[in-house]
């Protein structure tokens, strides 16, 4: 850090009558590459929170089918990510797109479904229609994978005990499930950013519920995500604390002396000054507004000292944990504006 960042400047205050006295003022802000370099710093502080994780390795994937459906090609893929289990995917290829398309790493939800993980995708649930016909019509080249035990990586009958065994198995190894969870979907940008049809320099990331949390810490840890949309999960730790609602996450959400080093607003800083649209619901109980409030408040003035103010939208809609055709109406433009 430049040695101009340590310093305080001062001014002269007339106090009548020919004195003055010297006042000290703030410490100069921080140049753009200051702050990224604190960005970067961070985000390795980030990275040590989240368990032993595997060696990053060149994503490798074998193509099991292909289906035609109207307007894209779906390949269905076996992605070794981790070196540990393979990793079910889907791979959705539009028919009419750039040479080099934009990419989208598309995110599942968790609503204690776990026999829906990638399929959201192509299917959609009660609170969120289906996003292929839109990222087929986008020219969005669309990778969903498997989240640890969801779909075709569920171990268990009882889902939830599965999640629950992972969870107490992987700390005893010294890992985290959210760690490992973090780890596939940046494994998952990595192989996404490397296919031929794809611009490794317009990706962004997808997700509501679970899928919105996982969205804005990939986008925090990885700087090559472009744009960041997450509805519906944007969550203070503190106010969830406050509103006495931990029990509405589950237990991989949760991390390890995560609040002796970062509170939530200080993740999401770490997108700044990427694109960022982030969608919620008023009486949405798994993220408190005020909570939102606070982490609006804490980024918005980093887009404007380093970005542009416009590239930020952190919004509260009249509605529970859900998309509503206003919220679709919004990420439909994001992806027009930074996309594609």
């Amino acid at each position: 850090m430049h040695r101009r960042a340590f310093l305080h400047q001062s001014a002269s205050l007339s106090l009548g009558a020919g004195l003055t006295m010297t006042v000290p003022l703030s410490a100069a802000e921080p140049t753009l590459q200051e702050f990224e370099a604190k960005q970067a710093a961070r985000r390795k502080e980030l990275w040590a929170l989240l368990g032993d994780l595997p060696e990053p390795r060149a994503p490798k994937a074998k193509v099991i089918k292909t289906d035609k459906h109207d307007g894209f090609t779906l390949e269905h893929l076996e992605l070794d990510l981790n070196g540990i289990e393979a990793v079910p995917a889907y791979l959705l290829i539009p028919d009419k797109r750039a040479k080099q398309a934009p990419g989208l790493l598309y995110i599942h939800a968790h609503g204690g479904t776990y026999g829906l993980g990638k399929e959201e995708l192509i299917l959609g649930r009660k609170v969120l229609p289906a996003y292929a016909p839109v990222c087929a019509a986008k020219g969005l080249v669309t990778l969903a994978i498997d989240s640890w035990c969801f779909s075709a990586r569920k171990h268990e009958e009882n889902g939830s005990q599965g999640e629950w065994d992972a969870f107490k198995l992987m700390l005893w190894k010294g890992q985290l499930l959210w760690g490992m969870m973090m780890f596939d979907e940046v494994q998952a940008l990595t192989y996404l950013a490397g296919r031929p049809e794809v611009d490794a320099k317009r990706l962004g990331a997808f997700g509501l519920s679970m899928g919105a949390t996982k969205a804005w810490w990939l986008a925090a840890l990885d700087p090559r995500v472009r744009l960041c949309v997450d509805l519906c999960c944007l969550t203070d730790f503190e106010e969830l604390i406050k509103i006495r609602n931990l029990k509405g996450h589950g237990i991989y959400y949760y991390v390890p002396k995560l609040l002796k080093h970062f509170q939530a607003h200080d993740i999401n800083a770490l997108i700044a000054p990427r694109p960022r649209l982030s969608l919620n619901g008023r009486k949405d109980l798994l993220t408190p507004p005020a909570g939102v409030e606070r982490i609006r408040d804490h980024v918005l003035p980093l887009y404007a000292k380093y970005g542009r103010k416009d590239d930020c939208r952190i919004e509260l809609f009249e509605c529970g944990h859900e998309e509503t055709p206003e919220m679709r109406k919004l990420v439909l433009e994001s992806f027009d504006k930074y996309l594609t």
